[in-house]
C-alpha cells in the first residue's frame, strides 16, 4: 500500500462519515414532517420484517402531516400499528386509503432535546474521522519504519490528511448547525 493509496481511502472513509451523519441527522424529527423520519420503521409483511417504505407509498401532505398508503389494502392496520408502536410518538389516523400520520408541535424542552441528539451525532461523526485521521497517520508511520517511504513523504501526508480532516469536520459542524436551525425553527 502506499501514501497514495492510503489518502484515498482514508477520504472515501471520512466521505461514508458524512453520508452516515446526514442520514442519521435526517432521522431527527423537527417541526416539519419529514417522510425520512419514518424509515426506522419496520412492518410484519407476511411473516418477515420489512422496511415501511418498501410495503407503502410515503409523501407529505401538507407541512406537518405525512400520507403513508399501503400498496395493498389489507396492509393498512399493521402499518398504522408499527407506526404507533414505534418510539416516535406518533398517532397515525387512517383515512381511507391512506393514512395520516400528524407530526405533533415540539415544545421548547423537546426542541432543546432534539439539538442535542444533532450535536451527539456531529461529535461521534468527528470522533470517527480524527479515527481514520489517526489510522492513516498509523499507517504512513508503518511505511516509514519499513523504508517505503521518506520521512519528508511522512511529514507531507500527514499535513495533507489533517487538511482532509479539518475540512470533512467543517462539513459535520456546517451539517448541524443546519439541522439545529431546523429543529429551533417554529
Amino acid at each position: 500500500m502506499t501514501i497514495a493509496d492510503i489518502k484515498k481511502n482514508t477520504e472515501t472513509k471520512m466521505g461514508q462519515s458524512i453520508e452516515a451523519l446526514k442520514n442519521n441527522l435526517a432521522r431527527i424529527r423537527t417541526g416539519r414532517a419529514n417522510p425520512q423520519l419514518l424509515d426506522s420503521i419496520h412492518v410484519d409483511y407476511y411473516g418477515s420484517m420489512v422496511p415501511l417504505s418498501q410495503v407503502a407509498n410515503l409523501s407529505l401532505l401538507d407541512s406537518r402531516t405525512i400520507g403513508v398508503q399501503p400498496w395493498e389494502k389489507n396492509m393498512a392496520a399493521k402499518v398504522e400499528k408499527a407506526i404507533r408502536e414505534s418510539d416516535l410518538g406518533l398517532n397515525p389516523a387512517a383515512l381511507g386509503d391512506v393514512i395520516r400520520v400528524p407530526m405533533p408541535p415540539m415544545s421548547e424542552e423537546r426542541r432543546k432535546e432534539m439539538t442535542k441528539l444533532a450535536r451527539n451525532e456531529g461529535e461521534a461523526s468527528k470522533v470517527a474521522i480524527r479515527n481514520l485521521r489517526r489510522d492513516a497517520n498509523e499507517g504512513v508511520k508503518r511505511l516509514v519504519k519499513d523504508k517505503e517511504a521518506s520521512e519528508d513523504d511522512q511529514k507531507r501526508s500527514e499535513a495533507e490528511v489533517q487538511k482532509l480532516t479539518d475540512k470533512h469536520i467543517a462539513e459535520v459542524d456546517t451539517l448541524v448547525a443546519a439541522k439545529e436551525q431546523d429543529i429551533l425553527a417554529v
